[in-house]
């Protein structure tokens, strides 16, 4: 039926948009994904289905699926989308939010956080991969094959840090769990599980690690980051500097 294939959203905070409607998107930009969502006004509280549109680095809504002229748009560049909890007083909620310009702007913002919502835990996780490949396509569509100081610029955006997510989240699994196990960066891990994660870092997600995690698959992830680096973790430019800096460490111990 209409309402199962409909997806269900709500949009708390008012949508960036001018006086007038937004132009329309071109011709030329291919819907990513389509689908009917609820968004709640701001003022009156009440619902609106409205049609919704995934395109380049806007999601549009329309009235419905005929009409051609977007009533507004939520812009996903520089945003980060992300799953919320489940309210168990409000079950069959699936909630995600997208942060206009990531969570450490939003108290300079004036405008709150879009609070969407799905009729399904498949549709929610389907949106939010979505969007996230779009809010990543303007960095090339991942952080593998990036350079490393422009991954790790670009992650500030959602918090400080010094290295990228990935590199912190498997350098942290592999002390906790992998620093006894034998074969450490040399034994593979699971290849089908390393594409899955390999993907999911790619799409802008943050895939957990837990105690079933097969510390072999977490060290060929890192691995295959740092091997298809443009440039490696110590850079060229700086190539003879190290090696200047070794000789003189070894000559004074030796």
């Amino acid at each position: 039926s209409v309402s199962t294939a409909r997806s269900k959203s709500m949009v708390m905070g008012e949508l960036t948009r001018s006086s007038s409607r937004p132009s329309s998107p071109g011709l030329q930009e291919r819907a990513l994904k389509a689908g009917w969502l609820k968004k709640q006004r701001s003022i009156m509280k009440n619902w609106q289905l409205r049609w919704f549109v995934l395109r380049t680095d806007h999601l549009y809504f329309y009235k419905d699926e005929e009409e051609t002229k977007p009533q507004g748009s939520i812009p996903l560049h520089g945003c980060q989308v992300n799953e919320l909890m489940t309210n168990p007083d409000e079950p069959g909620r699936h909630l995600f939010e997208i942060v206009p310009g990531g969570e450490k702007d939003r108290s300079a913002l004036s405008h709150e956080a879009f609070l969407l919502m799905a009729n399904s835990q498949n549709d929610m996780e389907d949106w939010v991969k979505a969007i996230r490949r779009v809010i990543w396509a303007p960095f090339g569509g991942g952080i593998f094959g990036q350079h490393l100081e422009d991954t790790v610029l670009y992650e500030r955006k959602f918090g400080p840090r010094l290295a990228p997510l990935l590199v912190e989240q498997c350098v942290d699994f592999i002390r906790e769990q992998g620093l006894k196990e034998e074969g450490l960066f040399r034994m593979p891990g699971q290849a089908n599980l390393v594409k899955e994660l390999q993907d999911a870092f790619d799409c802008g997600d943050k895939p957990l690690f837990d105690n079933n995690t097969d510390i072999h698959t977490v060290a060929s992830l890192l691995k295959l980051y740092l091997r298809e680096l443009p440039e490696p973790v110590i850079p060229f430019s700086k190539y003879e500097d190290f090696l200047t800096c070794w000789y003189i460490l070894f000559c004074t111990l030796y």
